[in-house]
């Protein structure tokens, strides 16, 4: 029962076992015939038994249609045993037409290949236009950069560069030429930047060399700067190196040179001074050099800034201003001076034109007035000397009209009673006199032309022309005059004609005023206006002068007196006066006589003076420590040439004295001379201290003095005084004197 049961349960599984193997796949049996394995036993060989009883089943379905189509087969290989020949004939016919079909494939086969062929070249050939088309434009630009290389336009070749890096290398950048191409940029680049750097150089270098011909026409004011001065160099090497970046490196390069260049241009030449080229060289250079600085600034952005060239000016003027006093202060020829300060006017205009300031220039102007001022001064001394050295010391002879006329027009002189004489007549000062007015008035042209063009009011410009004529007064021509006066060689004569010169210069001062007065269009009734200090210069002269006739006047004396010769022991007098003494008179009565013309006071003093000194001379002459004995003859000797003095004296050898004024001069000699003569000694010593004395003025210690004299030789000449009466009463009486007046002068001793 139970394996009837299996059986039962088996069938229906090996049912569609078969119906599965029917209808799969035969790569898909496998799994299916699997599962017969994995059943229980025997599964097999039932299912083995089932399969074959299907197989029976199906030839029997497989018969039954077979019989049932058996006829038509028959048929059909009838029909087909028919058709035998023809399909030969066909055979042989599509063999044929094979071949030849084959023979025309290979044709078109190679012809195929060539088409192919050329379509792939077609398509190489369009690709590689496409590739052309794309290169060409960077070749064309790689083409372009080196044409502008080549021509040096270098700023356009920087932009190419751009253009090919940014634009047309990007498209190309799996090629192998492009990353050469963009190799050779960095080297062209800096190729670019040399090149425009040496351009720069050059540059330098050449408005280095070319900076005088470049301030020289700035300050003619003919040309602009771009006339003369090719610039592109710096905008391309600005623009280049903007372009690469790098602007800041080319402005400190730039700077850098210039400032050396600036420090070359504004060191000068050690000979500068000597000539007034080297000034208007040194000049010219600075000039052009600022200019070109002052066109950069202008033109281009940032390379150089207003405060850098402030800093560079201010750094260049104090050099220029250290360098102008250094090197002005040797300058010994005011022409020279002047020319300077022409030129260092127009090099101020012209820049103060550029906007620099220049203020400290002409307060330095005001520096080198003062130097000019000093050169105008010893050059007008140097003039003035030789003036005093040419002239004759003698009136100016006048022997017509024309020449008076002359004369008037370069001298201020008015005298009604010269004018009213017949020629030939006489000025009455010397041919210096009119040229010393005129070198005057030329030093003041001369001062004038300093102050023209410093910006200065007239009032300022009168006040330095004032102060210049007064240094001139008062410094050249006052030391002039006294050197004048001190030579040796002038004598009393010249000395004379000096106070006469000196007093028609004073009073040709106001003239002078008025002359500057003039020229500066500035009235002396100004409020401050300098006045000139000529009549306290010729007062000094001529007071000098007055002291120098004195001086020798009394050396002239001096000279007479040293050619005494008096015998100090004569036993009686020659009965007239010495023969030295009256030359010296007779000196003095002709330079008395060319005193006239001199102011009267003066005449009177020398007069006096010389009075007097010739008084003290013959009073030191007796008195002298040397002479030793004296005699009366001697005295009286000595008394007759001191009566020839006062003879002279009372004679008036110059007008206007009162009385006996001149003759007190030789009071002194004439009472102790009396009193030795008189031998009064008793009214002496009597009246001695009252002011009504008779011999005021001797003086005790004088008048022992000379007794002493007297008494020496009056012991020498008497041996035998001792023998006689009178003799020996005479000598008491001098022992008697000698003791009182020592007495007399031992109290004036203890009384001072």
């Amino acid at each position: 029962m139970a394996e009837s049961g299996e059986a039962l349960g088996t069938v229906p599984e090996h049912e569609r076992i078969l119906q599965e193997i029917e209808s799969t796949d035969t790569a898909c049996v496998g799994p299916t015939l699997r599962s017969v394995y994995d059943d229980q036993p025997n599964a097999h060989k039932k299912f083995m038994e089932k399969l074959e009883a299907c197989i029976r089943n199906h030839d029997k379905e497989i018969e039954k249609m077979c019989n049932f189509h058996h006829q038509g087969f028959v048929d059909a290989i009838t029909e087909l045993l028919k058709v035998r020949a023809d399909a030969e004939k066909l055979k042989v016919q599509v063999t044929d037409t094979n071949r030849r079909f084959q023979d025309a494939r290979k044709e078109v086969i190679v012809q195929t290949e060539d088409i192919i062929r050329c379509r792939i070249q077609q398509r190489n050939i369009t690709t590689v236009v496409e590739k052309l088309q794309l290169c060409l434009p960077v070749l064309e630009m790689y083409s372009k950069l080196k044409e502008q290389m080549s021509m040096k336009r270098y700023y356009s070749a920087l932009k190419t560069m751009e253009q090919l890096e940014n634009v047309y290398f990007p498209r190309v950048s799996q090629y192998r030429f492009c990353q050469l191409m963009i190799d050779t940029l960095p080297k062209l680049r800096e190729d670019i930047k040399e090149i425009s750097m040496s351009d720069l150089k050059d540059f330098l270098e050449s408005i280095r060399k070319h900076s005088d011909k470049i301030g020289e026409t700035a300050m003619k004011q003919v040309l602009t700067v771009q006339d003369l001065v090719d610039f592109s160099p710096v905008y391309r090497c600005l623009h280049i190196y903007s372009a690469l970046g790098d602007e800041e490196t080319f402005e400190n390069y730039y700077r850098k040179q210039r400032k050396k260049q600036a420090r070359l241009v504004l060191q000068p030449q050690s000979s500068v001074h000597e000539t007034v080229d080297g000034y208007r060289r040194y000049f010219t250079q600075i000039v052009g050099f600022f200019v070109v600085e002052d066109h950069i600034l202008h033109v281009t952005q940032g390379l150089v800034t207003r405060a850098y060239t402030d800093e560079l000016w201010n750094m260049a003027l104090s050099k220029i201003i250290a360098v102008l006093r250094a090197h002005s202060s040797y300058c010994t020829d005011p022409d020279l001076v002047l020319e300077l300060k022409n030129l260092i006017v127009v090099f101020a205009d012209t820049l103060q034109g550029y906007g620099f300031p220049v203020n400290r220039l002409f307060d330095l102007l005001f520096e080198i007035r003062d130097q000019y001022n000093e050169t105008l001064l010893k050059k007008w001394a140097g003039i003035f000397r030789d003036i005093f050295e040419e002239d004759n010391y003698s009136p100016i002879p006048i022997g017509s009209e024309e020449e008076y006329k002359v004369v008037i027009s370069k001298f201020p002189f008015q005298d009604p009673e010269l004018e009213k004489q017949s020629f030939p007549k006489k000025f009455p000062m010397s041919q210096s006199v009119p040229l010393i007015y005129i070198q005057v008035k030329e030093f003041i042209y001369a001062s004038l032309k300093f102050s023209e063009s410093l910006h200065r009011s007239s009032t300022e410009i009168d006040d330095m022309l004032r102060k210049s004529a007064n240094l001139l007064l008062t410094r050249i021509l006052s030391s002039c005059l006294l050197s004048l006066i001190r030579k040796p060689h002038i004598g009393l004569t010249e000395l004379v004609q000096i106070i006469i010169n000196t007093t028609h210069l004073e009073q040709a001062c106001k003239y002078l005023e008025d002359f500057m007065t003039n020229i500066t269009n500035i009235s002396q009734e100004t409020v401050h206006t300098t006045r000139l200090y000529g009549l306290s210069t010729f007062k000094d002269a001529r007071h000098a002068a007055e002291g120098e006739i004195y001086t020798k006047l009394n050396q002239k004396i001096d000279e007479f007196v040293q050619l005494a010769d008096y015998d100090w022991t004569m036993a009686e007098s020659d009965g007239r006066a010495s023969g030295y003494l009256m030359d010296l008179i007779n000196f003095l009565r002709s330079i008395f006589q060319v005193f006239t013309h001199l102011p009267g006071k003066v005449a009177q003093t020398a007069c006096m003076s010389a009075c007097q000194h010739l008084s003290t001379s013959l009073m030191q002459m007796l008195l002298d420590s040397e002479l030793k004995q004296i005699s009366m003859g001697a005295v009286q000797q000595f008394n007759l040439d001191v009566i020839q003095c006062e003879l002279f004296a009372s004679s008036e050898p110059v007008p206007g004295f009162q009385g006996d004024t001149l003759q007190l001069a030789f009071i002194d000699l004439r009472q102790l001379l009396d009193l030795f003569m008189v031998w009064d000694w008793s009214t002496y010593l009597a009246d001695y201290g009252q002011p009504a004395s008779k011999y005021l003025r001797v003086n005790p210690h004088t008048a022992l003095t000379l007794l002493e004299k007297v008494k020496d030789t009056s012991k020498k000449n008497n041996i035998f005084a001792q023998f006689r009466k009178n003799d020996r009463d005479r000598q008491k009486l001098i022992e008697t004197v000698v003791k009182q007046l020592r007495g007399l002068v031992t109290g004036m001793s203890q009384h001072m």
